[in-house]
């Protein structure tokens, strides 16, 4: 377990858990007692300003975005007219491409959206850095796309909101995460049944070894190990909260209460509360539906395998590597289309992130719905849409008119998943090169806009990138130097700043120049840079707490299934597979020849 600071070295309290070196009265005169508050607060304030383990609280698996859901449509080039004019029996088609979007959020906006725009076909070509992320992507689609007649909308947006964004689950969700699960499982081995039951989903990029590897991330959600003992997400949690905050552990309801006043509130996100914001925070649970008992069984789509050294061995452990320190509120919580979500009374919001989130989920849902309906109907799209009028291309429709209320099917859309550490070879491919009007990059994947990525974005395209607005651990100064060093590799990829553009603090936008610079390449992160560094710093990767931290993985095991990691023995650890079958190896991890990982 990880090694806790003995209390008599702990730091003291200053009210509701706000920690400050304790203080012997007997070493203050009575004049010095009579500044006792100052000095406290002096020292709060040069503890509570220095930012908790230094940026790993980003952590190096990203399970939910820091930024708000966006409408790809509105920020992809508008359909041209001509073209539009030369293919009068097929629909437009919007290629785009996603490098760590992570939890479909942009994808399911731009669907309820569509009805608002000309009718295209979406393709979305979608490219994380860990498998983990890609099946949580399936799941939240097959959730999102769940017929009426199974599951209503507010059971089907409360399961959403808790496989998204908690830790721990209750009993009837998580029987749904593992019926859903075993179903996916035995989908992805079988390419006919899984093109005839979900046909907005293509897997056929993807490396074999890597569908395996898919498998198994569901044989284990699925439930193949009984009990929370497969996935003690409250002690893994709690570990690396632990670890995370270090000597202030004891004060942690004082710094999360900093963070979110100081930093989050101070950049755009004041509807967070600070009593969900800390219970999240302790316990993981960011969306409290039902009563707090409720909450007890792990959420193993949070779980990933990463490789760690431990006494000199590598060692392929399961654990929680994700955000502890921003929370899921971010995504869905801060924005509403309806404004009076956001009203405040003397001073304060009327709702909170939780409450606008779900507002917002339900409406997304609801509106999703209809790519379902109108497959189930058997109606033709097309034919409805030329009785009752499309608008001029590239012009959204207005809410509430009946000229763009159709109801693409699901085959109207397309998810494709890439492989893994792809992009900087997809240039290689001609189906790639200049195909995508528009490029996605989260923060988190900055360090892959390189001139090779932006050789695949057709002339006029357009960029976005995430930006670190949202990262509690990045210092303003930081956020600058991020910014500035988005911009330079934005140029150095053939990109230019879009003219016009709304100002914004989350997304840094850009358009494809007409020529490409694929010769001029530069490399993709400077050394000593530093935001970049607290983005791609690893995650604990010698940490002599392997065992608070993680759940080891059993060697020779399909479907990674976990055992017990020897605590005093180093020559046992040689039993533990390098990488295992199934297991998730980080990005920068080298391949196991034996494994095929």
């Amino acid at each position: 377990m990880l090694p806790l600071l003995d209390s008599s070295k702990r730091e003291g309290t200053l009210g509701s858990g706000c920690g400050v070196p304790r203080v012997h009265s007997a070493a203050l005169s009575r004049e010095e007692g009579a500044s006792r508050d100052i000095w406290r607060l002096k020292v709060w304030a040069r503890v509570m300003t220095t930012p908790a383990g230094s940026g790993r609280g980003f952590g190096s698996v990203s399970w939910w975005g820091l930024s708000p859901a966006l409408d790809l449509q509105a920020e992809s080039p508008p359909v041209d007219p001509d073209s539009q004019a030369d293919t009068v029996h097929s629909t437009p088609e919007l290629d785009v491409l996603l490098l760590g979007s992570v939890d479909g959020r942009h994808l399911l906006r731009t669907l309820s959206r569509a009805k608002l725009w000309p009718r295209r076909r979406f393709n979305f070509f979608v490219l994380e850095n860990n498998l983990e992320a890609v099946a949580r992507h399936m799941l939240i689609f097959s959730l999102a796309l769940e017929e009426p007649e199974k599951m209503g909308l507010q059971e089907r947006s409360e399961t959403f909101l808790e496989v998204w964004g908690n830790a721990l689950l209750r009993p009837p969700v998580a029987a749904f995460v593992r019926a859903q699960a075993d179903l996916l499982a035995h989908l992805v081995p079988e390419p006919d049944r899984l093109e005839e039951q979900l046909p907005w989903l293509s897997l056929r990029a993807l490396k074999f070894r890597e569908r395996d590897a898919l498998e198994a991330v569901f044989r284990f959600w699925a439930g193949g190990e009984k009990g929370p003992e497969a996935f003690p997400m409250s002690r893994l949690w709690d570990s690396r909260l632990r670890h995370y905050l270090g000597s202030r552990y004891d004060a942690r309801r004082g710094v999360s209460d900093w963070d979110l006043r100081m930093k989050l509130h101070d950049r755009g996100a004041q509807v967070i509360h600070p009593q969900e914001f800390r219970r999240w925070r302790d316990t993981g649970v960011a969306f409290e539906l039902r009563d707090s008992s409720a909450y007890h069984v792990p959420n193993r789509t949070l779980a990933s395998g990463r490789l760690l050294s431990y006494r000199g061995e590598r060692v392929a452990a399961r654990g929680y590597w994700g955000d502890i320190a921003t929370g899921p509120f971010v995504a869905f919580g801060i924005e509403a289309d309806d404004e009076s979500l956001l009203r405040t009374s003397n001073g304060q919001p009327v709702k909170t992130a939780g409450e606008i989130t779900q507002h917002n989920v339900t409406e997304l849902l609801r509106e999703v719905a209809t790519w379902g309906r109108a497959r189930a109907t058997g109606g033709d799209p097309e034919e409805q849409q030329h009785a009752e009028g499309s608008p001029e291309p590239g012009t959204p429709g207005k809410p509430g008119t009946t000229t763009t209320t159709t109801a693409p099917t699901p085959e109207s859309f397309t998810v494709h998943f890439l492989p893994l550490n792809s992009a900087q070879t997809l240039h290689h491919k001609s189906c790639y090169n200049g195909r995508f009007q528009l490029l996605y990059v989260a923060c988190g994947m900055v360090h892959l806009l390189i001139p090779e990525l932006g050789a695949c974005v057709a002339p006029g395209g357009k960029l976005i990138v995430e930006l670190a607005r949202y990262l509690v651990d990045v210092r303003q100064e930081q956020l600058q130097g991020f910014n500035t060093r988005v911009r330079e590799l934005a140029q150095a990829a053939g990109f230019a700043p879009q003219t016009g553009a709304r100002p914004s603090e989350t997304f840094a936008r850009f358009c494809k120049s007409q020529e490409s610079p694929l010769g001029n390449t530069v490399p993709a992160v400077e050394p000593g840079t530093p935001p970049l560094d607290i983005l791609a710093q690893p995650l604990e990767a010698s940490s002599p707490a392997l065992e608070g931290l993680t759940q080891p993985l059993q060697g020779g095991t399909p479907h990674c299934e976990p055992c017990q990691l020897p605590c005093e023995s180093p020559g046992s650890l040689s039993e533990v597979l390098a990488q295992p079958q199934g297991a998730l190896a980080p990005p920068n991890c080298e391949s196991d020849s034996k494994t095929g990982v």
